[in-house]
């Protein structure tokens, strides 16, 4: 087999390469994979669909994979993660980002997977720099915020993901400040331009304002985020014992939203404070699968993004894009 010219940090792709990333080369072609393949990536924080996006993208191809998350491994992680074997879990010592890290460099040995130590939210700014991707999981909403909003602060534009999987309901949110990509048109090619949101704005956005046919889990997941908020808990550190005071939570932040309460349905609320930290398997193996599908569209330049935020909801099966202001322009 001969040599396909893509250049990988100056070099050729060898024929080892050329073959392992042919079927992708043929469907997204090789401009796309040579961004694909300059890509650095960073995760902050670890769970069972953040290890089906890092197995996605490290399958693709992507430059680099940082992993940053000091938890140790403890049993009750290998519950919907592939990437933690009951063994590690018992005697490894290790934390979570070294178990992911030892497991993703099997998948694809061309991809550099590491670890950076630390939370996010404390590094400076600048540490961003090296990063064209930045996807965060695991953390309270007010670090996520901090985080994007550094994002936006560089000069380069920094693609900034949230992930986060309540048993049976999924939420991601996407934010790629202004963003330009092709778009295929019956007398031609157009460019279409997309103006996101910061995360600190679309969770700020007036209920009332939204349309009525908001999904209901966008309102359900804000009224959790409140409620541990208030309560200081760590995310999803919740269960049902917590149920009626996250219903006055509801009655609370509906009064104060002027949204009626049937907006955000009590069995709903019921299901996911329930849950606690689990997550359901599949909807982690579809919650990671649509965000490294993202990631790869963001950093290829190849088809239409989510703007801004995915829902999955086992209870409908079905999955919901809501576009929350500001509005794109195309």
């Amino acid at each position: 087999m001969g040599r396909l010219r893509i250049a990988m940090d100056g070099e050729e792709l060898t024929a080892q390469q050329t073959a392992l990333y042919d079927r992708q080369i043929r469907v997204w072609g090789v401009d796309a994979q040579k961004r694909l393949s300059k890509a650095n990536v960073l995760v902050s924080g670890l769970n069972g669909t953040i290890a089906e996006f890092c197995k996605n993208i490290v399958l693709a191809g992507v430059g680099s994979l940082t992993l940053m998350d000091d938890l140790l491994v403890t049993e009750d992680a290998i519950h919907a993660n592939f990437l933690i074997t009951p063994e590690e879990a018992k005697h490894s010592g290790s934390s979570l980002a070294e178990v992911y890290c030892n497991s993703l460099k099997e998948f694809n040995p061309m991809v550099h997977v590491s670890v950076e130590k630390g939370d996010l939210h404390q590094f400076a700014g600048v540490f961003l720099d090296k990063f064209d991707v930045v996807v965060i999981s695991c953390c309270s909403p007010k670090d996520k915020i901090l985080i994007n909003n550094k994002c936006r602060e560089r000069q380069k534009r920094i693609a900034f993901y949230t992930v986060e999987c309540r048993d049976s309901c999924g939420e991601i949110f996407v934010d790629l400040q202004s963003y330009a990509y092709p778009k295929k048109k019956s007398d031609g090619t157009d460019e279409c331009h997309l103006e996101y949101s910061s995360l600190e704005e679309a969770i700020s956005t007036s209920w009332r304002s939204l349309p009525s046919k908001t999904t209901k889990t966008f309102f359900a997941m804000r009224v959790l985020e409140h409620f541990e908020s208030l309560q200081n808990r760590k995310p999803c550190q919740i269960s049902g014992s917590d149920l009626p005071h996250v219903l006055e939570m509801r009655k609370n932040l509906c009064e104060a939203q002027g949204l009626n309460e049937f907006h955000i349905p009590e069995l709903l609320l019921n299901r996911l404070v329930a849950a606690g930290a689990r997550e359901h398997p599949p909807v982690c193996a579809i919650l990671g699968g649509i965000l490294g599908q993202e990631v790869i569209k963001a950093i290829s330049g190849k088809g239409e993004p989510i703007k801004n935020f995915f829902y999955f909801n086992t209870a409908d099966g079905k999955g919901i894009i809501e576009d929350i202001p500001p509005a794109s322009v195309c």
